[in-house]
């Protein structure tokens, strides 16, 4: 747990998952008390099952537009968060010359999961929830401990 950044970018590989999905929650959760934008390493296009997942939690997704690091407006971000390898090593490469954190959350590849189409939402679903209890325990602020006094 640490202070809530000024501005966050979060990166993977396609920016069609992963990244779209952090991004999404952190502004659900912490609105726009900070900064957030996602990108990949290269272009990809919005996850079907990704829009449905977000979907179930009242996000809509379907506005989402992929993009790469190449096409960022601006670079001033306090952190960025990478979630893949590729993601990492480009977030690095990209903050050398900065003051801003990088940090690695190795993130499972949903993409990856064969099987039916409920067998596939759920591992989608397991990377949303694993991102949602990841973004909480990083910024939220501890709830204080009640205690009595003693004699």
């Amino acid at each position: 747990m640490s202070q809530l950044p000024s501005a966050i970018l979060f990166a993977c590989t396609y920016n069609s998952v992963r990244s779209p999905m952090a991004e999404a929650l952190m502004k659900r959760l912490f609105g726009t008390r900070v900064f957030v934008d996602s990108v990949g390493v290269k272009a990809g296009e919005p996850d079907g099952f990704m829009i449905a997942v977000m979907e179930e939690e009242g996000i809509d997704m379907r506005r989402h537009r992929s993009k790469t690091f190449e096409h960022l407006d601006d670079t001033s971000f306090d952190l960025v968060i990478s979630l893949s390898p590729e993601a990492q090593h480009k977030a690095v490469d990209l903050t050398r010359h900065m003051a801003c954190e990088v940090e690695y959350w190795p993130t499972f590849d949903c993409t990856a999961v064969d099987g039916d189409r409920e067998a596939r939402l759920e591992a989608y679903r397991k990377v949303r929830d694993d991102l949602k209890h990841r973004l909480l325990a990083r910024f939220s602020k501890p709830k204080m401990a009640s205690y009595e006094a003693r004699d």
